[in-house]
């Protein structure tokens, strides 16, 4: 269990629970903004504005530096292979430890990144991500946003179980503006939707624009130059375990080191363990070594643990944060409270190119409390006393926004998919996206294939976490202090600085906890919004967004329209594959949101746009020679984000669903059909065997005897299973399902999970039962139609989502495995949807085709 720091006191009160240091109360921002401005850069702050034209203009230059320097690198491996890890303490705050990134051009190498921990009084810095008090505190530094998914929790235990501490002493800080915390993992990935289109599809550059390419590489690290810091695609502990392990254990010998010099022995003879230094029977504890340890350099190259399992890391300890969610202490913005704070509340126009037209001044004038109107181009304001009266004045103001260009509905959205099906790959709008083998033969009258073709169609979801969007703000002696709970904390400082005209040095910010999220809090609208209102008052205010104004502001997940064929033998063998898929450029909007104006224009220009991201996952995982994998733009006029899983979730239930639709074509069993195309797919096959064994796999036989590879029954219940792999994780489900008076009801879901080593395996079932339950809210409800530019739905009684006495019996089991951690948040929840449309085929007869998956009736 976190304890904080007794001395800190009322610098604590607003921090996040389970938090120590500075980063929540308005006496200590002082600090905190002193801690900023020491970051220290060649370039000017202003830098991290990707869309600085100077910065751009650079990148030409830089990538010919980086394909010289990728050159060199490869010169030097061998070297750096035999001399071993080299760290110096300059580089362990400057770089994170080894393996931070490739040797690029120095053009656009990363300069002085210096640490901004805030210390408080006995405190001692030991690098980027740790600081030690007298009194043995521990404190890690997580820029990572914690939503739920318990990263706080294990990213502490894998720096704390390689420094040796005791869990009892660990607190974490949320902390932002450091380039070291750079999620470079997302950068490289994310980097291909900032390239034009024309050069994303160049077969010339391939090389160049790989993950591992120099052209990424030089993105990624302008990126980190901007403090690309973003929690998303299942990536925290891929990206950061090794950073954490080298600072905690550079930390560990350090404080060997000291305590060795005091007993006149070699430091390599000490044992750490539960927060001392150890040998024979003497002992010194951490705050009794701290202060002369952190003026020592760490010993060249750094010693690891022998396994990165240990008394923390890969345990089942007290999660950070539960304490505080348990008694209510937990602090998320919305429950910040500030002398004098009062309450503001916003409306914003249809989705689209709308302005604010009108509002009648005087409606709400007999309205007590009300302070101030705030009218923009885009949105109206009120603050007031209390939240009531800030929102029963706006709707006494009844503003009237006028929208120009074509609004967002239904009609529009299934008009702009058909027509983007109704094209072929290449100069007529679509792009190939994958193909091997000779497709046209195996789909030949004369191969004598039986084809095999079905249509799905996936509506916009919507993220509903339970916390709408929230922030709190003051502006005072010329900065703005903003707490806010953020998946991409430096863009939230970039757009309330520009929002008011000032310098992103002028913007404090304290990272908050998140209510859940699913993407949600990559849009960062409420940091502008905030940042105009606390600049027209003196005084601390708060805007929480209501759920109406939350629906109606969502980037959903985007729409889509799947065309499978699938051509059979006499022997039931998939010969050839083809999908043609068609979908907004989903991941170049999302990076529009984070690195460029939300130009809605734009936005809906970059729709018709080849996205290889919004196509990930389509490549099946099953052994298919002839496959061809098609994408086709669509502008559907809804601007459409990142959602729980992204393209994986349109990408596995068309797979699934089709998969077991051939299945069934070819008279074989569901599990077998699979399982005769897993070569060179061992960790999958696993998975898919093992759920058949804990959940009993019937081969799919129906209630009333109706068999899966014949004719169902037509009545009862079914099992129905489905797979699936992303982020270096593997799953596979078996879902049983009835036909109910009510519609679809889930009995039960059994899953098999392989996501490699487990840093908390409390956490991981968590996080995998969550994504069960998320994956059950998409599969029959959790969606909205359009119309005049607005959300149909905007309660979340409105959303069909599952109840809690609607939730399954769910068994999870992890394989196991010493294969390095994959993502585990968004794995469980783009397969559930297929495995249950395949349990009501088992069941009923019926193939649903639709996502969600009631959209047409039952």
């Amino acid at each position: 269990m976190i304890e904080e720091n007794d001395k800190q006191g009322k610098d604590a009160e607003n921090a996040a629970p389970g938090e120590a240091g500075d980063a929540g109360n308005a006496g200590n921002t002082g600090d905190i903004a002193n801690a900023n401005d020491k970051l220290i850069t060649d370039d000017a702050q202003n830098a991290s504005d990707l869309h600085n034209p100077q910065l751009r203009q650079s990148i030409k230059e830089e990538i010919e530096a980086a394909k010289l320097a990728a050159q060199k690198q490869e010169q030097l491996k061998a070297k750096k292979a035999a001399k071993g890890p080299i760290i110096t303490r300059r580089k362990l705050l400057v770089g994170g430890g080894i393996g931070a990134g490739l040797i690029l051009g120095w053009g656009i190498w990363p300069r002085k990144y210096m640490p901004n921990l805030p210390l408080a009084e006995g405190e001692v810095l030991f690098n980027n991500w740790l600081k030690i008090g007298k009194d043995g505190q521990v404190t890690i530094a997580i820029a990572q946003s914690e939503m739920g998914q318990g990263v706080y929790t294990q990213m502490a235990q894998i720096l704390a179980g390689e420094l040796g501490a005791d869990w009892r002493t660990i607190a974490v800080q949320p902390i932002s503006g450091n380039p070291e915390f750079s999620n470079m993992r997302v950068a490289k990935k994310w980097a291909s939707a900032l390239l034009p289109p024309s050069t994303v599809q160049d077969p010339n550059l391939v090389d160049d624009i790989d993950e591992d390419g120099p052209m990424i590489n030089a993105m990624a690290q302008l990126a980190k130059r901007g403090s690309f810091i973003v929690t998303a695609e299942s990536s925290s502990i891929q990206q950061f375990e090794m950073p954490l392990r080298m600072a905690g254990a550079a930390a560990r010998v350090m404080l060997a080191q000291v305590a060795a010099d005091k007993w006149k022995i070699d430091w390599e003879s000490c044992e750490v363990e539960g927060g001392f230094v150890i040998y024979e029977k003497k002992k010194l504890s951490f705050g009794e070594l701290a202060e002369a340890a952190a003026q020592l350099d760490p010993p060249s190259p750094v010693p690891l643990r022998a396994s990165p399992i240990n008394e923390i890391s890969g345990q089942m300890v007290e999660r950070l944060d539960l304490p505080s969610k348990v008694d209510g202490s937990a602090n998320f913005a919305g429950d910040i409270r500030l002398p004098g704070m009062v309450y503001a509340a916003v409306r914003a126009g249809p989705i689209g190119n709308s302005r604010l037209k009108s509002f009648n001044k005087k409606g709400a004038a007999k309205i007590s409390g009300l302070l101030k109107t705030i009218s923009t181009n885009n949105f109206l304001a009120v603050v007031a006393r209390n939240s009531w009266a800030a929102n029963s004045a706006l709707d006494a103001l009844a503003p009237v926004f006028e929208s120009k260009g074509r609004l967002a509905d239904n009609a529009h959205i299934q008009k702009a998919l058909d027509k983007a099906m109704s094209k072929k790959p290449g100069d007529d709008g679509g792009w190939q996206y994958y193909a091997k083998g000779k497709i046209a033969d195996v789909f030949a009258k004369e191969a004598g294939t039986r084809i095999i073709a079905a249509e799905y169609q996936i509506s916009p979801a919507l993220h509903a976490a339970l916390e709408p969007r929230s922030a709190t703000a003051h502006f005072v002696d010329g900065k703005l202090h903003l707490w806010i709970a953020s998946q991409a904390i430096e863009n939230a400082r970039e757009l309330a600085a520009k929002a008011i005209g000032i310098s992103t040095k002028n913007v404090v910010i304290y990272p908050m906890l998140a209510g859940g999220s699913f993407g949600r809090n990559l849009d960062n609208r409420i940091a502008a919004q905030i940042a105009i209102i606390a600049h027209e008052i003196s005084v601390p205010v708060q805007l929480t967004w209501s759920r109406v104004e939350d629906i109606i502001r969502d980037y959903p997940r985007t729409p889509a329209k799947a065309q499978m064929r699938g051509a059979l033998d006499k022997d039931g063998l998939v010969r050839g594959l083809t999908a043609r898929i068609a979908v907004p450029a989903a991941a170049r909007q999302q990076i529009r949101h984070l690195v460029y104006d939300n130009d809605y224009a734009q936005m809906m220009e970059d729709q018709n746009h080849f996205d290889p991201l919004s196509m990930e996952g389509m490549i099946s995982p099953y052994k298919i020679d002839n496959m061809a994998i098609d994408h086709f733009p669509a502008c559907v006029h809804v601007p459409t984000g990142n959602w729980r899983g992204n393209s994986h979730n349109i990408a596995c239930f068309v797979n699934e669903s089709f998969v077991d639709e051939m299945a069934h074509a070819a008279g074989v069993e569901p599990l077998s059909f699979r399982m005769q195309m897993m070569e060179g797919q061992l960790r999958l096959a696993k998975c898919l065997t093992e759920v058949a064994k804990i959940a009993g796999w019937d081969g799919g036989i129906s209630a009333d005897g109706g068999t899966a590879s014949g004719t169902p029954a037509g009545g009862g219940s079914g099992m129905g299973i489905a797979c699936h792999h992303m982020h270096g994780s593997y799953i596979a489900l078996v879902v049983k399902a009835t036909r109910g008076e009510r519609g679809v009801e889930v009995d039960s879901v059994s899953a098999m999970v392989d996501c490699g080593r487990l840093i908390h395996p409390e956490i991981a079932r968590q996080q995998i039962e969550g994504g069960i339950v998320f994956g059950l809210a998409q599969a029959i409800g959790g969606s909205t139609d359009y119309s005049e530019g607005l959300p149909d739905v905007r309660r979340l009684r409105e959303l069909n989502l599952p109840l809690l006495r609607n939730i399954p019996e769910i068994q999870v089991e992890f394989v196991r495995s010493e294969e390095d951690p994959g993502g585990v948040g968004e794995l469980a929840t783009p397969v559930v949807a297929p495995a249950i449309a395949n349990a009501l085929f088992s069941a009923s007869g019926l193939r649903l085709r639709d996502l969600p998956l009631l959209s047409t009736g039952f």
